[in-house]
C-alpha cells in the first residue's frame, strides 16, 4: 500500500526522525533510528521515544485499517519493553487485530534487527 497523496506526517513523527517502511491493509511499519536526543541519562533509548513510535506506528496502522480520511486516537496502551537499545534503528510493526466502527485494537512488536526490544498492546477510538 502507498502512502495516500497529500499525507502529511506529524511534526511529533518527524521531530523522531520515523520513516514509514511497509503500509498494508491493517498492518504499519515504522521505524527509528537513535539520534542522541532520544537518548536517556544512560545513554539508552528513551523509553518514552520507544513508547512514541508505538504510538505513531499504531496509529498508521488504523488509517489503513479504516482509511487516512477517517481520524482515530489512542484510548490506552500497554507496553513491555524487553531490551535496551543502545545504538543503531528500530522498527516498530502495528498489525490491527479488531477493526470495530467505534474501536480498533492495535498490536505492536519493536525489533532491531531480529531481536524483540518491546512489545504493545493498545485501544484506539474510531471517530
Amino acid at each position: 500500500m502507498d502512502i495516500p497523496e497529500g499525507f502529511v506526517a506529524s511534526p511529533f513523527s518527524q521531530l523522531l526522525g520515523c520513516r514509514v517502511v511497509r503500509l498494508e491493509e491493517g498492518v504499519a511499519e515504522v521505524a527509528m533510528a537513535l539520534a542522541e536526543p532520544l537518548r536517556n541519562r544512560l545513554g539508552k533509548l528513551h523509553g518514552g521515544a520507544m513508547f512514541s513510535l508505538v504510538d505513531v506506528a499504531m496509529g498508521l496502522a488504523c488509517s489503513t485499517a479504516h482509511g487516512f480520511d477517517n481520524n482515530s486516537v489512542t484510548l490506552e496502551c500497554k507496553i513491555n519493553y524487553i531490551r535496551a537499545v543502545s545504538d543503531g534503528e528500530v522498527a516498530c510493526v502495528a498489525r490491527v487485530i479488531h477493526a470495530g466502527r467505534r474501536t480498533l485494537v492495535v498490536d505492536a512488536e519493536v525489533f532491531q534487527n531480529d531481536k524483540l526490544m518491546a512489545k504493545a498492546q493498545a485501544t484506539f477510538a474510531a471517530l
